[in-house]
């Protein structure tokens, strides 16, 4: 079992930053493909959103339409870890985000994080 742990959310102002980190503890990320979903406050019993993924080789990066411009996802190799970078928040980025995991397409050997509770107010 591969255990993800994020961490770097919290409450911040509209047009402010922040930046998630998706570890794991004892474990190389370099064979996974990891992603960033969210869900937003009121939507508990609709899927998760997609919000970026970065592939195990550097392969390939996406993001949904929404964050395009404004998130940057990236891999520190050296330290094992997989960063999102966010910018220009706005009220609508509001949700608890979760890393994820997978080995190919469609995803296998898939793996969840606990998440982290991304607060954008004034």
């Amino acid at each position: 079992q591969l255990q993800l742990v994020e961490s770097g959310g919290g409450l911040v102002q509209p047009g402010g930053s922040l930046r998630l980190s998706c570890v794991a503890p004892g474990r190389n990320l370099d064979d996974f493909d990891i992603g960033w979903f969210r869900r937003a406050p009121g939507k508990e019993r609709e899927g998760g959103e997609g919000v970026s993924c970065i592939g195990s080789d550097d392969d390939y990066t996406f993001y949904t339409d929404s964050v395009k411009g404004r998130f940057t996802i990236s891999r520190d190799r050296a330290r094992n870890i997989v960063t999102l970078q966010m910018n220009s928040l706005t009220s609508e980025d509001t949700a608890v985000y979760y890393c994820e995991a997978h080995q190919g397409w469609p995803p296998q050997n898939q793996h969840w994080g606990q998440g982290t509770q991304v607060t954008v107010s004034s």
